[in-house]
C-alpha cells in the first residue's frame, strides 16, 4: 500500500490516461464522469442532503414557480429539471427585482445504482429523493 501516488490537478490528463489503460468497458462511465453538461448555470439554488447511506434528498429553490411550470424527468442517465416561465411583459415597475424568475435546465449525472423515488414541490421548493438501489449479489446475506 505504500505506492499510491498523490494527482493534483495539473497531473489529471496523466491519471485519466493511466485509468484508461487498464480499465477495459470503462470508458462511458468515464464519459458520464468527466463530461461537463450542457447546464452550467447556478440557477436555481439547490441543496443535496444525504438522509442515509441510500437515500439522498435533492431541494431546488423555485420561488414564483407554480407546479405546472416545473418539468422533472431522467434519460439517458441524467436527472434534469426544466422550469418554463413565460414572457409576461408587465407594466409593474421595479425599484429592484432580486428573485430571478427566468426559464431553466438543469441537469445531474446519475450512478446506474440511483433511481428516482418521489418528486414533491411545496412552497416553492422543490424535493426529489434519490435512492440507492443495491443489487442482490451485493446485498448483505446471512448464513449462519
Amino acid at each position: 500500500m505504500g505506492n499510491l501516488t498523490r494527482y493534483t490537478a495539473t497531473d489529471l490528463p496523466a491519471l485519466i490516461e493511466r485509468i484508461n489503460k487498464y480499465s477495459i468497458g470503462m470508458d462511458e462511465t468515464f464519459d458520464r464522469l468527466f463530461k461537463q453538461h450542457e447546464t452550467s448555470s447556478n440557477y436555481p439554488p439547490y441543496n443535496l442532503i444525504q438522509v442515509s447511506n441510500v437515500e439522498s434528498l435533492l431541494e431546488l429553490a423555485l420561488a414564483g414557480f407554480k407546479k405546472e411550470e416545473i418539468n422533472v424527468y431522467t434519460q439517458d442517465g441524467k436527472l434534469f429539471v426544466e422550469g418554463q416561465k413565460e414572457d409576461v411583459e408587465s407594466s409593474t415597475n421595479y425599484l429592484h427585482r432580486g428573485m430571478a424568475q427566468r426559464s431553466f435546465t438543469r441537469a445531474w449525472t446519475l450512478s446506474d445504482e440511483t433511481e428516482v423515488g418521489s418528486v414533491t414541490f411545496e412552497d416553492g421548493l422543490l424535493s426529489v429523493v434519490l435512492k440507492k438501489v443495491v443489487p442482490e449479489h451485493h446485498q448483505r446475506k446471512t448464513y449462519l
